[in-house]
């Protein structure tokens, strides 16, 4: 972005013939060196010597520099250029030969000297550094220059061991200037020689400013429904341009390109549009909107004229269609005319509606700037009404939903009236002594950063509040009041009023009271009233969300000092919107225990492209990805010539992009083609030359329908030597009258898939042919298993420099036997990026962004240099930072509020080194991936001395040995899975752990530590401060055909509760109960039927406020809490019937009173496997099982009730055969339904002597299995959490 400005401005004095001298490339001259005495101007100082006209850089006269009075509370030190400038640098210096220097400081500038903006470098700091002595200069140069005539230095930081003192010097150029004054009623209209004009290119600039927040700025329009539009709305700017298109102007379907905001601020702001055919460049101030017209055309086309300030209605002169413009315009320039300077000199071209001047005389509105949420505040006395009461008018703006605006005391007293913003709302409240507070409200949304006028009367018994004209509300009064003592704004003392809401953070302007204007001058002098935090003469808001830092297209909002960003819609979640909610592949989700179906899968995770659905077959031992097209079913063709041929083309559910990433990202792709053929041939007999070819996915032309070799015009036969008639390539090149067929599998992945068929032979007499293209099939995931080996500390891996310089995103997995090594390192002049092993049990994140170098640490309670595969993953955003290691709690940074927001590295990426060669790793690392591109280890290996591409050991190969979370563990003479960390059970983690439950039926878990203690909380020491966020992940699989039922509920000593239940409509339901003081979270994920006999799969990932929630193979859904609030003392987790619970919602407790009849499998809350813990471990303290519990096996209960289910659908469907056959049947029935209940009690009964057996029988077989080291059951979780109760350091959740 701001690259592009010296370019624009470049063009411009191409285009404007010297305008501009500001864009010359020698616009640094000192400014302030010539000037007199006059133009300078302090806050205060010490003493004559130290004047401010002294403080000219270099300059030793008086005392050597300006120094203000020591007991200056808001010292500044103002120059006056005496003309416009533009100034693109500013340096300073201490005083001289002194102890008194400004070691950082602000920059303001103003054209008046009365209304001041805060200058904001390029990623939004508003601190200038200084000095460190009192002779070296240190010069800032500005990242887009500013046009001014004042500028002011106020001081934020001065030698401590001295006082402030500073000298200073302006660098920059003269330019000159055409203005232009709109008085809100007037307009300039430029007319063109010819009726129309008609351009394929446009280059608009000007520069403009005003107070208002609505107005057009240029406007011009065609009878065949072209037009142009830039428009000054809600204090943004609005463009609006279409070519060649008959809609209405003004319809609702016109769609503006928006960009800039707080426009309405009184401060010059630079337009600049570029249009070439239907591309269009719109520029203000550093910022730019690259976007395509509308419409049909290439040129815009205007009939008779351009209007600039207005739209005149034709025929009426000074009449207008929209609110014109008010305020000032500088170098107006129109594809090369300066329009204010024809408008100057009354040239003919230009015609003047209205009164428009030559000078800007626009009034000058000044603000004040309230700083804090707790302690702003300003204190007016009041002058005396005229005939009783009282009123106050004034103007504020803000972004934030709550503040106190107004407080004043009341007489008769004891009464009080407040005027508040609550909620978004204006609120006005009167207190009196004795009776009931009385309140009324108006506005709505008056935090959205704009201007809004507040009038506050007392007169006939009532207080009357008006919100920008609109009708005014009221409170009815018992008796006449008049105000009492002083008038607070913003806030009040402790000692004066006590308030519970916060602080007012914006700006306000045009104070009156009692009809008196109040000159905010006198308030900063100590001559009127009195005031804290506050800053006057300018308006310093910031909006945080230009530009939007929220990432995929979220939704940014702001309050005075933060952003947020709603993930909504987006598939992404985090502060910022960064991290995809989806896994990268297929193979990932079979990796994470998924079955068959349609999954979400983002290929480039947190990159730009975004998630697409496929279809994940995970029933063969590949896992396939499926990717299918809009011509499913065989196509038969008939009639179609080389000259005319039969073309299809293939449209699939993922963009061009997705697909490239998709092919390319696997280890092997192909695609089927299925050609049947009579009398239709692929190749020409005579030359060879195809007369059928297909299209690959860069819409190159290819001849080969088999195989992987491209360029080798044959089909599948031929390279599989079995043509029907060996003197052609292709069974179809035989020409016969005989159905022929030619069919091949394409598998050379750089031309995958097929975009396009074009059939060319069967325009013959008896010709016809029939294909069929199928899907696109791809399996594997080359990122999972791309590793190397380092086994030479001074070795390393080196990529491009990363490219993270708003958000990043790093993972990997590494596995060492040494203590310490840097993962990956990458510098810059001063900041960097490293990710390294700082102890065998500390995985350390650390960077610096310009506020200082930023540390994130997790420790783990285990040795990390085990030899095992440990997984990390990293992120940095302008919010936040964040660092997972393995299973541990996620850990987090806060950014600074207003620090640097871009990391600028310059270096190479250096993977399992440092630059200097020192700290190196020594092991093997694997899937690393940044910002969803994963690195290519294996083959950077390969030409890289002391790193080996690949990783010895079982646990490294890329088939998944160990399912479902499960780790796979090295050992000498093989492997190992741990399943501590899964829901499922087996060698391999892959079985399922099914219970059965009947009514009576429940099982308990109670943890056996709180999870307040579960804090990764690391020994070393630390200058920055970390938070671990809220977060629950809750995973299971349940049949049943009882509704309602109660599936899962988790509660704590402090009466919080999660449940999971099925209502009476079979519905699933999800309630969160966080805050005990308010009414519960509830959300219906599905409102179909799940108490169906079949299986269902539920997942719940919570991270703060944000709730996803998957069930069965359908999309992520997310819903937002009331509360981001952390379940504290979590007590116990129960599956099925629960007898006691206290402070539940009755539908909760019906549901938990009915309990579950059916089949819970896999159920996992964050680390713990509850039904795991009770099969394995029915002697522990922590697991608690009463009633029946029968180990089952939910898919083929289900299998079976839908079996069932369809049987006695399928039985409904024949219907009655007549009376006397239903009463046959109901004799039948009943003898049946006898027997059925008494084989079922004995079956009961056998089945409970058998499972007894079967436990004695299964509890020996797992205590075998585990002394062979072939499954690591649950009991090495419970181990955990005994050594954690040894010795509280470290958790495994």
């Amino acid at each position: 972005m701001v690259v592009l400005l010296p370019v624009i401005i470049l063009h411009s004095v191409g285009v404007l013939g010297g305008a501009s001298a500001a864009s010359h490339y020698n616009c640094n001259g000192p400014l302030v060196s010539a000037l007199p005495h006059s133009s300078f101007q302090s806050s205060s100082q010490s003493s004559a010597s130290y004047a401010a006209f002294h403080a000219k850089l270099n300059r030793r006269d008086g005392a050597g520099g300006w120094s203000p009075m020591v007991t200056d509370q808001d010292p500044w030190l103002q120059v006056d250029l005496r003309e416009q400038m533009e100034v693109t640098g500013v340096a300073t210096q201490g005083r001289y030969d002194s102890w008194d220097w400004v070691s950082s400081y602000l920059l303001l500038y103003s054209d008046t000297g009365r209304v001041w903006k805060q200058y904001r470098q390029e990623d939004g700091m508003e601190r200038f550094v200084g000095n460190v002595n009192s002779e070296a200069v240190v010069q800032n140069k500005l990242s887009h220059p500013v046009r001014t005539r004042f500028l002011r230095f106020v001081p934020l930081d001065w030698n401590p061991s001295g006082w402030m003192g500073l000298r200073v010097e302006v660098l920059g150029c003269s330019y000159k200037s055409y203005v232009a004054d709109f008085d809100g009623r007037s307009s300039l209209l430029y007319r063109f020689n010819q009726k129309s004009m008609s351009t394929v290119k446009d280059v608009i600039s000007l520069r403009f400013k005003s107070h208002q927040a609505e107005g057009v700025l240029l406007h011009g329009e065609g009878q065949r429904g072209d037009y142009i539009t830039l428009e000054l709305h809600r204090g943004r700017l609005d463009l609006y341009l279409n070519l060649d298109d008959s809609r209405p102007r003004f319809s609702s379907r016109r769609v503006a390109v928006t960009v800039g905001s707080l426009l309405d601020d009184q401060h010059w702001h630079s337009v600049h549009i570029e249009r070439f055919n239907k591309q269009v460049n719109l520029s203000v101030d550093a910022h730019t909107q690259h976007f395509h017209t509308t419409g049909e055309g290439q040129s815009l086309e205007v009939d008779y004229e351009l209007s600039f300030g207005g739209i005149p209605l034709p025929g009426k002169p000074g009449t207008f269609l929209r609110k014109n413009f008010h305020g000032c315009m500088e170098n107006l320039y129109y594809n090369g005319i300066n329009i204010i300077d024809l408008a100057k000199r009354r040239k003919p071209q230009i015609h003047s509606v209205g009164n428009v001047t030559f000078s800007c005389s626009q009034p000058q509105l000044v603000a004040c700037t309230f700083l804090s949420s707790s302690s702003s505040f300003l204190s007016l006395p009041a002058a005396a009404p005229a005939a009783g009461g009282f009123s106050v008018r004034f103007q504020f703006r803000t972004w934030n939903p709550e503040g106190l605006l107004l407080s004043v005391q009341l007489s008769p007293s004891p009464q009080k009236v407040d005027l508040q913003i609550s909620n978004s709302w204006l609120h006005l409240s009167l207190h009196s002594a004795g009776r009931q507070r009385s309140e009324v409200s108006a506005g709505r949304r008056v935090n959205d950063g704009l201007w809004h006028s507040v009038s506050l009367d007392s007169r006939n018994l009532q207080i009357a509040l008006t919100v920008d004209g609109e009708p005014s509300s009221s409170i009815d009064l018992w008796e006449e009041v008049e105000s009492r003592g002083s008038f607070f704004f913003g806030g009040c003392p402790p000692l004066d009023c006590q308030v519970q809401t916060p602080a007012f953070q914006g700006c306000m302007q045009l104070i009156s009271i009692n009809n008196q204007p109040l000159n905010l001058s006198q308030v900063q002098q100590g001559l009127l009233g009195n005031y804290n935090e506050l800053q006057f003469d300018t308006c310093n808001m910031k909006d945080r969300c230009l530009p939007n830092l929220c990432e995929h297209g979220a939704r940014c909002s702001q309050t005075w000092s933060s952003f947020s960003c709603d993930c909504s819609g987006t598939g992404y979640s985090g502060a910022t919107c960064h991290n995809s909610i989806y896994e990268l592949s297929c193979e990932a989700y079979k990796l994470s225990g998924s079955s068959s179906g349609f999954y979400f899968i983002d290929p480039d995770g947190s990159g730009l492209l975004g998630p697409t659905q496929v279809y994940c077959n995970m029933t063969e031992k590949k896992v396939w990805t499926v990717l299918s097209h809009n011509s499913s079913a065989p196509v038969k063709v008939q009639s179609s010539s080389p000259q005319k041929p039969h073309i299809m083309k293939f449209s699939y559910n993922a963009s061009a992009e997705q697909l490239r990433a998709i092919v390319s990202g696997s280890e092997q792709c192909q695609q089927e083609v299925v050609y049947n053929c009579r009398k239709s041939r692929l190749f020409n007999t005579k030359d060879g030359s195809p007369l059928s070819w297909w299209l690959d996915r860069e819409g190159e032309r290819r001849s080969y329908w088999g195989g992987y070799l491209p360029g080798v015009q044959q089909c599948s036969c031929s390279l599989e030597e079995n043509c029907m008639d060996m003197n052609y390539f292709c069974n179809c090149d035989a020409d016969t009258e005989a159905w022929a067929n030619d069919t091949g599998v394409l598998s050379y992945k750089d031309h995958l898939p097929v975009s396009q068929i074009v059939i060319g032979d069967t325009n013959r007499t008896g010709s016809q042919a029939v294909y069929h293209v199928g899907p696109l099939r791809c399996y594997g995931d080359k990122s999972i298993w791309s590793a190397a080996s380092f086994y030479q500390e001074s070795s390393y891996l080196y990529f491009p420099t990363l490219q993270a310089e708003l958000a990043s995103d790093i993972s990997f997995y590494f596995k060492t036997s040494t203590p310490s090594g840097v993962f990956l390192e990458n510098q810059g002049l001063k900041d960097f990026i490293r990710v390294e092993l700082s102890s065998p049990s500390v995985v350390t994140f650390s960077f610096d962004v310009g506020n200082g170098p930023a540390v994130l640490s997790v420790k783990s309670h285990l040795p990390l240099n085990d030899r095992q595969w440990h997984y990390v993953r990293a992120e940095r955003n302008v919010k936040e930072a964040s660092l997972q290691v393995d299973q541990l709690p996620l850990r987090f940074l806060e950014a600074p509020a207003d620090g640097h927001l871009r990391l600028q590295l310059s270096s190479q990426l250096f993977v399992g080194g440092t630059a200097s060669q020192q700290r190196g790793f020594l092991g093997c690392i694997r899937s690393l991936a940044v910002n969803g591109v994963t690195f290519d280890l294996e083959e950077r290996a390969k030409m890289t001395p002391g790193v080996s591409a690949g990783c010895p050991g079982y646990c490294s190969g890329s088939s998944s040995l160990c399912h479902n979370r499960g780790r796979c563990i090295e050992k000498s003479n093989g492997y190992i899975c741990d399943c501590s960390q899964s829901a499922y059970g087996g060698t391999t983690c892959n079985q399922e752990v099914s219970v059965s439950f009947d009514r009576e039926s429940s099982v308990t878990y109670t943890f056996q530590e709180p999870f307040s203690v579960m804090q990764n909380k690391s020994s070393q020491a630390s200058s920055v401060s970390t938070d671990s966020r809220a977060r629950e992940d809750v995973a299971f699989s349940f049949v049943t055909s009882q509704r309602p039922a109660m599936l899962l509920t988790v509660s704590t000593f402090s009466q919080q509760y999660i449940a999971v239940i099925l209502t009476k409509n079979g519905s699933l339901q999800i309630w969160y109960h966080l805050q005990t003081d308010r009414s519960p979270d509830v959300f219906g994920p599905a409102l179909n039927n799940l108490a169906d006999g079949r299986l269902h799969r539920v997942r719940i990932h919570r991270v703060g406020k944000n709730l996803y929630v998957q069930i069965d193979q359908d999309i992520h859904r997310k819903y937002t809490l009331s509360s981001d609030a952390e379940l504290i003392l979590i007590r116990s987790l129960t599956l099925g019937k629960v007898l006691r619970m206290e402070n539940i919602d009755e539908e909760v407790m019906k549901a938990a009173s009915k309990g579950f009849i059916g089949c819970l499998s896999s159920v996992q809350f964050n680390h713990v496997a509850p039904l795991k813990a009770a099969l394995t471990n029915r002697g522990s303290s922590l697991v608690s099982i009463r009633g029946p519990l029968v180990q089952s096996n939910c898919g083929a209960l289900a299998e079976s009730t839908s079996h069932t289910m369809q049987d006695q659908a399928a039985n409904a469907d024949k219907g009655p055969s007549g009376g006397s056959s239903q009463k046959d049947l109901a004799v039948i029935a009943g003898v049946v339904t006898a027997v059925v209940f008494i084989a079922v009690c004995a079956l009961a009964v056998i089945s409970r002597l058998l499972y007894q057996q079967r436990q004695a029988q299964r509890s020996s077989s797992m205590k075998e299995e585990h002394r062979h080291g072939m499954y690591t059951d649950y009991r090495t979780e419970l181990h955990l959490h005994n050594s954690v109760r040894d010795s509280v350091k470290e958790y495994y959740i």
